[in-house]
């Protein structure tokens, strides 16, 4: 099995995804952040935990994998390896983790222990549903807090556990990454950013010169990618983390360049240098039940209720992101001609992905820096 092929496959939803995100949620008019990653680890484990049927045809389907089998195997490679922690090598600090918590009065089979170990390395947990739902849905949020540095909170709503579940499934990703070059802050100065309704506020904007990086100029936007510092290990584990900024060309562009992303699978591109580059810093959380989202790409979810939480923080050192989601289930290069400007004043996209598996941790995007 080609494991980068599959997450490549998997990957395929993320710009569909985003614009039902947006479109099912409050991303219409505000910011907002979620994790590809953490919501496709769930979706694969409700696949592999589900009797075969609908749900299970459904979910390889939308991850465009063959069997679940794939789909663990490309899950256990996401938690042991793509997202393994190299701080200690200078690279990224990541901390991800996985947790079951399951009714005691249910049978627990040894094949279902065996698919949390192996393929999720997710903690077990049998507690009582049946008459503490509501100090089994305190644990799983601090769980969660525990597991993001105490940055997300309350992911799982109040009643939104109940004496009917059956089980919870949650993940939780902690991101820290150092910019390869770091932002000069005596440069940040204030700029005008430009709305979609037209308004402009004023908003610090960090800037630089950065000869080494350079744009993907496609019709109708820019790419920006800006690496992260790597740990010494990299040509090791071959791993190389980037925050990636779509740009569209126009202020009011942002909806239809997700739009092509969504329905265009190859569009061409050309390398350019850089001229100007100016982004807004940005702080900012996220939060929404996925259930209704996945519903309108046609993922029928009739017993279970998806949550996902995220936040972001964007400055000239470098990105710190969160998420945590759960589910909740009841009874059942050339050289460049040109140079072009990266001036990010206007409501933009962006991804933190690892380039060489292709794993989108995060994907956002901001419509006001200014909102936290």
């Amino acid at each position: 099995m080609d494991l980068q092929k599959s997450v490549r496959k998997q990957n395929g939803i993320i710009w569909k995804l985003s614009n039902h995100v947006i479109n099912t949620t409050a991303g219409k008019t505000s910011n907002l952040v979620f994790s590809p990653a953490l919501i496709n680890v769930i979706l694969s484990f409700i696949a592999a935990y589900k009797s075969p049927g609908t749900t299970e045809e459904q979910i390889l389907s939308l991850l465009k994998s063959s069997s679940t089998d794939e789909l663990n195997a490309v899950s256990s490679h996401i938690v042991t390896t793509v997202l393994a922690d190299s701080a200690a090598t200078g690279g990224p600090m990541i901390s991800t983790a996985n947790g079951f918590w399951m009714d005691k009065t249910l049978c627990v089979k040894q094949s279902l222990k065996d698919l949390l170990e192996t393929s999720y390395k997710a903690a077990f947990n049998q507690v009582d549903f049946r008459t503490k739902a509501d100090e089994v849905s305190e644990e799983v949020n601090a769980w969660v807090e525990k597991q993001t540095n105490g940055l997300i909170t309350d992911l799982l709503p109040p009643k939104s556990v109940t004496s009917l579940t059956d089980y919870i499934f949650a993940n939780a990703l902690f991101f820290y990454g150092r910019w390869d070059n770091e932002f000069d802050p005596s440069l940040t100065k204030d700029s005008d950013f430009h709305l979609l309704d037209g308004t402009k506020l004023r908003v610090p904007f960090m800037s630089g010169d950065f000869f080494t990086y350079h744009l993907d100029v496609y019709p109708g936007f820019k790419v920006l990618n800006l690496p992260y510092r790597q740990g010494s290990d990299w040509e090791e584990d071959g791993r190389s983390f980037s925050m990636q900024i779509y740009l569209p060309d126009e202020k009011d562009g942002l909806q239809a360049m997700l739009e092509t992303l969504a329905s265009t699978p190859d569009i061409p591109s050309h390398w350019a240098d850089i001229g100007e580059l100016k982004i807004p810093r940005f702080k900012f959380g996220f939060h929404f039940e996925a259930t209704e989202t996945l519903k309108s790409l046609g993922l029928s979810l009739p017993l279970e209720r998806i949550f996902h939480k995220s936040c972001i923080e964007v400055d000239e050192v470098g990105t710190k992101a969160e998420a945590a989601a759960a589910v909740v289930c009841e009874g059942c290069c050339v050289p460049a001609e040109k140079k072009y400007d990266f001036v990010a004043d206007h409501p933009f996209l962006f991804l933190v992905k690892e380039r060489g598996s292709g794993v989108v941790l995060f994907l956002g995007q901001v419509l006001d820096p200014s909102m936290h």
